[in-house]
């Protein structure tokens, strides 16, 4: 995937609805997606025959990913279907280590044993090529081999076979609710992927996995017909680790205020008719008037301030210098960790990475180099106790084991360091939104992810929103809009004061986080409640022509 293509399917809030343009994969039926996957005895002779090259070859370890990633794209506007995508991409890719160093090697003919072998056997000769530039060898920490095991994703309703028809109906539906409620433009799209992975290595694992993800989301507009002037309002959907049933919400579990929202389900019909009459309020809300403010941040709007302060400044590579692509390397150096005493953030301040949470999107039982996956912390009581580490990183923090947090984004790509699901740990005393607010005599209640920017060492940043409310006097006063906050990483999350109680945790995250060069993405979740930052610097970003 190119930066630019990137850019592109993170726009999406911005009207940039042009993803079937570059799905992966080639161009298939619906009915290509009910076929059976390649029998998973089949797949363990055709990985031996990989593994059993490689040995033979000189490789001190290799490892085989085959690989099947399905992808469905309904996009719809106003009253018109635009476009029904579906794509598969099936292959293999052999990881090996030969004279200390890594190969690589990917192959599209998956089911030839003969090409499995070749594909094994240039991974090791790319091995040995590298290792006469090497300066050390590879150290890969320990793992045990799990034999053969499985895992799939829990989830209650295959969306690949709901029908057409019905995907149709509720994008189109969406869409009128939201021209009926004042919306002159109106762009919905349902994404769906299915992988469908199996892993082996010459530690003895053999590994079957099958992953689903969904993300609905929409964006209205509505124009003030005397000026010209228009507003947005994306959809407060997450992408999530389900299946169909995330799209059934359960009414029990609203979360009520100025807008609904849902901790497990979500209701795209709600959220659209909310959204149309929000961006008409839009056309007439104050603009902001800069100054320090206390935020109350949604968790549909602080995942990605998570995301780009706390999750991508704490994979190992970027502190290191690994990595500098997706905006650079990392203000949180090993010195920081070392000194024992880093704060991160204030108190109240506990970041995990888990990679079990069940729905999230980072949800699975192995990464990509047969690590079993786990939850530690990142940052415990505000002090940086850790980072996000693999196999071959985990000595330099003297880690044990690897935390399992190791991606490819396909069978063609080869797999390193991705961000694990990165969440803020919900209050532990009993607080509610409505609570929170009565404490605060000017702040500002942010809704939804919109705008940001962020340094080269991720931390100076700038982040918008999708809703704005001001807050006086412990009560909503009314709408604003021109909202950002600018901060750096470590006085922001040292301004955290109060979080909600675990009834508010909701999960937030990217469908399409982008890093390395040549790039690749990967889905992430970030989860948190409702969340109190005292005295933030707030901007006016109307331009003034």
């Amino acid at each position: 995937m190119k930066r630019r293509d990137f850019i592109q399917l993170a726009g999406l809030g911005t009207g940039a609805f042009m993803m079937p343009a570059f799905a992966m994969g080639r161009n298939v039926s619906p009915e290509a997606f009910f076929e059976k996957s390649v029998d998973v005895a089949v797949k363990k002779r055709l990985a031996d025959a990989a593994l059993n090259a490689a040995k033979s070859k000189g490789a001190s370890y290799a490892d085989v990913r085959i690989g099947r990633y399905l992808n469905q794209f309904v996009v719809t506007r106003e009253d018109k279907v635009q476009n029904i995508v579906n794509t598969e991409s099936y292959g293999v890719g052999v990881r090996v280590i030969a004279n200390g160093c890594w190969g690589f090697a990917a192959v599209v003919d998956v089911n030839n044993e003969a090409q499995m072998a070749k594909a094994a056997e240039d991974a090791v000769a790319i091995a040995k090529a590298n290792a006469k530039l090497m300066k050390e060898p590879v150290q890969l920490a320990p793992q045990k081999g799990f034999g053969e095991v499985s895992w799939k994703a829990p989830i209650k309703k295959n969306a690949f076979e709901v029908p057409i028809k019905e995907k149709v109906d509720l994008l189109l539906s969406v869409n009128d609710a939201a021209m009926k409620n004042g919306a002159n433009y109106v762009n919905s799209v349902l994404f769906l992927v299915n992988e469908q992975k199996y892993f082996a290595s010459t530690d003895g694992s053999y590994i079957d996995q099958d992953v689903h993800r969904i993300w609905p989301i929409f964006n209205v507009t509505a124009i003030d017909p005397k000026s010209g002037k228009f507003e947005t309002r994306n959809a407060l959907s997450a992408p999530m680790g389900m299946g169909f049933d995330y799209l059934q919400a359960n009414p029990s579990d609203k979360i009520t205020g100025v807008t609904t929202r849902y901790n497990k389900g979500y209701d795209m019909l709600e959220d659209a008719t909310a959204a149309a009459k929000q961006a008409k309020e839009k056309l007439t809300a104050k603009s902001v008037e800069a100054g320090k403010y206390d935020l109350i941040l949604d968790p549909s709007h602080l995942w990605l301030t998570i995301h780009e302060s706390v999750g991508h400044p704490l994979e190992l590579d970027r502190v290191l210098g690994y990595e500098a692509n997706f905006a650079g390397t990392s203000f949180a150096t090993l010195d920081k960790w070392q000194s024992k005493n880093f704060q991160y953030g204030s108190k109240q301040v506990n970041l995990i990475a888990d990679k079990l949470q069940e729905g999230s999107l980072g949800a699975v039982g192995w990464d990509d180099e047969g690590v079993n996956t786990k939850k530690w912390d990142l940052v415990k009581d505000g002090v940086l106790v850790n980072y996000q580490a693999i196999r071959d990183q985990a000595h330099i923090i003297g880690e044990k084991e690897s935390h399992g947090c190791c991606y490819a984004d396909s069978w063609s790509s080869v797999q390193f360091q991705r961000m694990p699901n990165v969440s803020l740990a919900a209050g532990k005393t009993p607080l509610s939104v409505d609570d929170m607010i009565k404490d605060v005599k000017k702040g500002i209640y942010i809704i939804g992810d919109g705008s940001f920017s962020i340094d080269q060492q991720r931390y100076n940043f700038q982040f918008g929103g999708q809703l704005f409310y001001e807050i006086k006097d412990g009560k909503i006063a009314g709408m604003l809009k021109d909202v950002a906050y600018q901060s750096n990483t470590q006085e922001f999350w040292n301004s955290c004061v109060q979080v909600c109680d675990e009834k508010d945790y909701r999960l937030g995250g990217s469908f399409f986080d982008g890093k390395g060069q040549p790039s690749q993405s990967s889905a992430v979740s970030h989860g948190s409640s409702t969340t109190r930052f005292n005295g933030v610097n707030v901007i006016n970003t109307a331009r003034k022509i």
